[in-house]
């Protein structure tokens, strides 16, 4: 953000009570110019808003720097309004790219997401979900029997990911993480990391016996037959940190948290 000394703003914010307050001052601070003038986004609220934003804008090649309004916040920095504009200038760029969903549904029906976060696959009833696992037409895994499977980028490796015990990945690690959700055959698998480029099959055995959904990020397709993933590098995404609060330090932090 140092090439631009006075960046033109525009605002993405939760409709929380704490994220319209924040609204609220900053726009009475800083004129909103409108997403096709702005020069930078300002998301208020928590990790989801952030999340939104990127879809919402990720068309718009803009950046996103996101104040915490919200509980946990993650890949925001702290809300301090009163001196926002040089803490955008001073702002350290990240790039992430998103993962592509295509989904097959069970009636024949394509869908296509983006997930900046995760895909899951989760079961829609009370039964297990049975899965067929490819990584680049090689078939990995010929029945997973288990609650669901996610496949993580680094930036959302931290999120539900971590909470079904993945592993946490450095930005800078080329890899996404391949994480079961209760899996209970085969019971000794823990999931996998696999590189960044890779194309992820999953076919969904029975489906008409063991529905399951997938979401990408907030968008989900339910009755899914089969779904392809890959890492989409066509439409990168760049959040801002603070210097002081740069998602590389705090991705490592994370990791030696007891």
């Amino acid at each position: 953000m140092n090439a631009i000394l006075s960046p033109k703003l525009t605002f993405h914010a939760a409709d929380t009570p704490e994220a319209q307050k924040a609204l609220t001052t900053l726009t009475a601070q800083h004129q909103d110019v409108g997403a096709e003038q702005a020069d930078v986004v300002i998301a208020l609220g928590g990790d989801g808003t952030l999340l939104e934003a990127l879809h919402k804008f990720r068309h718009k090649n803009l950046p996103v720097y996101g104040l915490n309004c919200g509980s946990v916040g993650f890949l925001l920095n702290p809300y301090r309004p009163e001196k926002l504009l040089e803490h955008l200038a001073d702002a350290q760029p990240v790039n992430i790219y998103p993962l592509a969903m295509k989904v097959t549904d069970v009636d024949g029906k394509e869908h296509e997401a983006m997930a900046f976060n995760e895909v899951s696959l989760l079961r829609q009833t009370r039964q297990a979900a049975k899965l067929k696992i490819s990584i680049d037409g090689v078939e990995r895994i010929s029945e997973l029997v288990c609650d669901g499977i996610l496949l993580a980028t680094p930036a959302g490796s931290t999120a539900y990911n971590l909470s079904a015990h993945g592993p946490i990945i450095p930005l800078s690690a080329n890899v996404l993480a391949l994480t079961p959700i209760s899996a209970f055959r085969p019971r000794r698998w823990r999931g996998a990391l696999i590189p960044c480029h890779s194309t992820v099959k999953i076919d969904i055995l029975n489906p008409s016996k063991r529905p399951v959904s997938a979401t990408a990020d907030s968008t989900e397709v339910r009755n899914i037959k089969t779904i392809g993933i890959t890492q989409s590098d066509d439409y990168g995404c760049t959040i801002l940190f603070d210097s002081d609060h740069h998602l590389e330090e705090r991705i490592l932090k994370e990791q030696f948290e007891v």
